[in-house]
């Protein structure tokens, strides 16, 4: 009888083994069915967009924010963006609308992922940053305009 307890105790502990495993599957599975790389938990848009994504909402009426500096926005810009270099930004957040979709663009992409950080953390909840700033905007052949 000893003999019969101690298969039957194997037999429940591979049971257990295989339920634990399947259950840690199952967990697994949920967790990546639920996780979307490139969206953040506080809004609907990606935290970064390329730049025909960009011209898509430009188009559609987001607030173009430039966080690049003066000198660099007199050289080159996206009509009827806003000026505020990143350094600033902390400092105006009241110029930018809470209510409306924000794209920030910088020369290259580093500057306004940054910005886009300092937005959400500050309560704003859609925002995305321009992959390729003003550079591939250019080399798109995008609307510009140059001067203050």
């Amino acid at each position: 009888m000893a003999q019969k307890t101690k298969k039957s105790k194997i037999k429940k502990n591979k049971l257990n083994i295989w339920l634990i495993l399947g259950g840690i599957i199952i967990i697994s599975l949920a967790v990546l069915v639920g996780f979307q790389p490139g969206k953040t938990d506080v809004g609907e848009l990606p935290l970064e967009v390329n730049v025909q994504e960009a011209y898509n909402m430009r188009e559609a009426g987001a607030f173009v924010l430039d966080v690049r500096e003066i000198d660099e926005w007199e050289t080159v810009h996206i009509p009827n963006a806003t000026l505020i270099p990143l350094g600033e930004l902390e400092y105006r957040l009241g110029e930018v609308p809470k209510d409306q979709e924000i794209l920030v663009v910088c020369r290259s992409g580093n500057r306004s992922a940054t910005a886009r950080d300092i937005l959400i953390d500050a309560g704003f909840e859609n925002v995305s940053s321009m992959a390729g700033g003003m550079n591939e905007w250019v080399n798109q052949s995008y609307e510009t305009e140059t001067g203050p």
